[in-house]
């Protein structure tokens, strides 16, 4: 195995990734004329074009999380600790600044410097283009602990700061003086925002209250109070009437008339946590909010009264996935359940084709209609487990799903993509018990939910009308962990805390047979179309049971922690799982051995492998994005063998996390050290010409064409020859033909193939008809022609051109061919060449279409 990881699955990108608690920046494009917004996602950050939140890059990843965001027209700046870094391209560290004792919280562009403040109290002034520093400042955080900055607008080389402490100070950073300082509120400055009017500034503070202050006169116009708690963003409205937005830590957003000096509307969750940044876009009635729920949204204003509406957005989970399963056989699309309740569709193809079902709710029908009902009291706990079947996604629910500590379950459309229509909730003596496990039939009819009680019940999903149970009254005497049906719904097969695997018959309900396991199960997964099902136990080993001999065939162990989640392969010949030893191994069946193992640095929680086997999805403890691993077997030969049972995976980074490895130069020696292939590999091979079909295909039709394209005028004589042609010496004047090499007079019959490779079909077409007597040509012509065909076929070069030359050939020249001996019995002999040749191909072609056909067929 190769030193880095894992041998079968690399690292792709991630999916669900939007934003964390760090504002957004705001980029205008002049030449795209577009807006971006870059929003952090951790160790790197994602750059969407506004017009339709579409990612268009993502940056080359960090040593640490970044802290705090800024960008001009060129470059956007983060910083990452106590380092701040510049990147060009949306993706490229151009520049380092070093220099910062504490860790950077703020960042100001200006021109050409970049003004950048660490918890500290240090402000340094950067100079861009060298990196130096041009100017450092340093205030006593005990006095004066910097909290804001910006800008003024036409304020020449002049900065604006704000304070915890209330103060606020206008500095020249040209001559680094203190031109002025403003006394302040007596409360803490959290927002500085420059207004569309000249000197008149927004002031959030951390009491909620919004001071729109004139810092030329020092005189406050007006001010706001917001009942949520500090001003977490400010924004002002562009495009003509006087708005400005100011965002809560609650997640909600206020819209003020600075006019009429009044709120206007308020919208409540906007976010599910403090909105991190709100900007306009300028000259347009747009707002683009993030917030660390990782989700991004843009606002328009042109609701009555000044409201506004969500235009699009971009929302992944608020907290991290617990469950992670693939929908549909097409491997497009992951169904993804997380702690913050919600139930989410990410797409592999494009961020576009997302779905949000949303949060599941008590009773969707009745209850949110109720006034005085608390929007978070109508809310379902996070999503245990879940099941999902597009056969009759149309028709009916096709999702139903698990809650913690609740005993029904819940049914979702994911063609609607809402919740569903019904609770399936067990009958009344045991509705104190919690659905622990659920799944759903192959033909999308029937749900089979296991409660922590023991019992297995049977719902019909179309009418939602409890079916029956399995046992009398209990399936098992501990709690379910896991349930499962075949293919044919003829077994249902339950496991359950008591140690026992149960197999029942689908209709009847009747248990047939059981086995005693060497643990408690924690969970289990059925692999419909070969029968095998996987169990792993609170021993850390995994036990693979034949559903057709009902014996365990198959036991692995290996694993140092609690076994989350497992998935087996499209063929099922691999097993793989997760474990909270920060593992992910992949087993082989028919081999009973591990042939894959990597360490990451998150436990996996969640692991999913596509239908098709293209991409292997996982969620993690400490993440809020599903983690894509492309199967490189599908790619090209990967070497399995079977790892030793002390072996000591190694790390593999997460997708989308790692930095850019700098690329080594290629030294001249490797740069001339390429690859030449040989005309021919094999003597048993064949090899095509690579000549478009143009050149070959239309040979038998090439009267046909002539006839559709006869010219209607007249041919005109072409020119006269250049005078500076280099001509032969002699009395007759003749122009030179460039000599022949000598490679070209020892291979005789590559010469005219080459000819008729530079010809086009016409030109074919008429050098062949010119080889017969009544053309210009001779007898012994058409017989050197035969050989150059029995020379190619013998060489197996050019396969396609000889049998379109050949087939031409014998159309025009048969009938003549026919009263010359030798030339039959040239053709005899070229005739059993051509079925040899094709006998071998023939049978090379049904060698590989009987083991392609064996291997999409052969389970185990």
């Amino acid at each position: 195995m190769p030193v880095g990881g894992s041998s079968l699955f690399s690292g792709f990108r991630v999916l669900g990734l939007y934003s964390d608690h760090v504002p957004h920046a705001l980029r205008y494009h002049k030449k795209h004329r577009e807006f971006y917004v870059v929003t952090s996602v951790g160790k790197c950050f994602h750059t969407f074009n506004v017009n339709r939140l579409g990612i268009v890059a993502v940056s080359n990843s960090l040593s640490e999380d970044i802290s705090c965001l800024a960008a001009d027209r060129m470059l956007v700046f983060a910083a990452a600790g106590r380092m701040v870094f510049a990147f060009a391209k949306n993706k490229e560290v151009v520049m380092r600044f070093h220099g910062h004792q504490q860790d950077v919280r703020l960042l100001l562009p200006l021109g050409d410097q970049l003004i950048s403040a660490d918890s500290g109290g240090d402000v340094i002034v950067w100079d861009v283009q060298s990196g130096e520093i041009y100017l450092r400042l340093q205030f006593d955080t005990a006095t004066f602990d910097l909290s804001a900055m910006m800008h003024p607008s036409t304020y020449l080389n002049k900065v604006l700061l704000g304070s915890s402490q209330g103060a606020l100070q206008l500095w020249n950073i040209k001559t680094s003086k203190l031109l002025y300082t403003f006394p302040g509120w007596s409360v803490g400055v959290t927002v500085l925002q420059q207004s569309p009017a000249v000197d008149v500034v927004g002031i959030g503070t951390a009491t909620g209250r919004i001071i729109i202050h004139n810092i030329r006169l020092d005189e406050t116009l007006m001010s706001f109070t917001q009942d949520w708690g500090p001003i977490s963003s400010l924004a002002f409205r562009t495009d003509g009437p006087p708005i400005m937005a100011s965002g809560s830590p609650q997640g909600h957003i206020a819209f003020w008339d600075l006019e009429r000096r009044q709120l206007v509307t308020q919208h409540r969750n906007v976010h599910s946590t403090a909105i991190a940044g709100a900007t306009f876009l300028h000259g347009e009635p747009l707002l683009v909010t993030n917030g660390a729920d990782n989700a991004i949204k843009v606002w328009i204003l042109d609701q009555e009264g000044g409201g506004a509406r969500l235009l699009r957005s971009r929302q992944g989970h608020s907290a991290p996935p617990t469950t992670i399963r693939h929908h549909g056989n097409d491997g497009k699309n992951i169904l993804s359940a997380g702690q913050d309740g919600t139930l989410q569709s990410f797409s592999t193809v494009h961020e576009r084709f997302n779905k949000n079902l949303g949060h599941g709710s008590f009773d969707p029908l009745s209850k949110k209609k109720k006034k005085g009902v608390a929007y978070e009291q109508l809310r379902l706990p996070p999503i245990t487990a879940f099941a999902s079947a597009a056969v009759r996604q149309a028709d009916w629910d096709s999702i139903v799903s698990c809650h913690r500590g609740r005993s029904s379950a819940s049914t979702w459309s994911y063609s609607r993509c809402t919740m569903g229509a019904y609770h399936l909730q067990p009958p009344g003596a045991h509705r104190d018990a919690v659905a622990t496990a659920v799944d759903i039939t192959s033909c999308g009819n029937f749900a089979l939910i296991g409660s922590s009680c023991g019992r297995v019940d049977v719902y019909n999903l179309q009418s939602g009308l409890h079916r029956g149970c399995y046992g009398n009254d209990k399936a098992h005497s501990g709690v379910v962990r896991g349930v499962a049906t075949d293919t044919l719904n003829q077994l249902t097969v339950t496991t359950g805390s008591d140690w026992l695997l149960k197999f029942w018959r689908f209709k009847s309900r009747k248990q047939e047979e059981q086995l005693k396991l060497t643990a408690a199960p924690a969970c289990m997964m059925l692999h419909r179309d070969s029968g095998m099902l996987a169990l792993a136990l609170d021993d850390f080993t995994l036990l693979v049971v034949d559903m057709e001999t009902r014996r365990v065939v198959r036991k692995f162990a290996g694993h140092h922690g609690s076994i989350n989640d497992m998935t087996f392969s499209p063929d099922g010949r691999w097993l793989v799982t997760v474990a909270m030893d920060c593992t992910i191994r992949t087993w082989d069946l028919p081999s009973g051995s591990l042939i894959d193992c990597f360490l990451v640095s998150m436990a996996p929680v969640g692991v999913s492998l596509s239908p098709t086997g293209d991409f292997l999805a996982t969620s993690h403890v400490d993440s809020v994005g599903v983690y894509l691993w492309t199967n490189k077997s599908l790619c090209g030969p990967v070497g399995l063998r079977p790892l030793p049972t002390d072996y000591q995976p190694t790390n593999e980074t997460l997708p989308g996390t790692a930095a850019d490895e700098p690329q080594q130069e290629v030294t001249s020696e490797e740069a001339d050290d390429t690859y030449e292939s040989v005309e021919q590999l094999g003597a048993e091979l064949v090899t095509l010409s690579l000549e478009p079909e143009s050149r070959w295909k239309s040979l038998l039709h090439i009267d046909i064409i002539k006839r559709r394209n006869r010219p209607t005028a007249p041919p005109v004589a072409p020119p006269t020859a250049p005078f500076f042609l280099p001509t032969v010496p002699g009395l007759t004047p003749r122009f030179s033909l460039p000599m022949a090499t000598e490679q070209d007079a020892q291979v005789e019959l590559d010469r005219p193939m080459r000819l008729l490779k530079d010809c086009g079909p016409s030109a074919v077409s008429l050098e062949i008809t010119a080889l017969s007597p009544e053309g210009g040509g001779a007898s012994h012509l058409l017989l050197a022609f035969i050989h150059m065909i029995d020379s190619m076929l013998a060489s197996g070069r050019d396969f396609d051109l000889a049998h379109a030359y050949l087939a031409l050939f014998l159309k025009v020249h048969l009938r003549s061919l026919s009263h010359d001996a030798v030339a039959m019995d040239t053709l005899l002999r070229l005739s059993e060449r051509l079925e040899s040749r094709w006998a071998e191909l023939r049978a090379s072609f049904d060698q590989s279409l009987c083991l392609l056909s064996y291997t999409k067929s052969a389970l185990l």
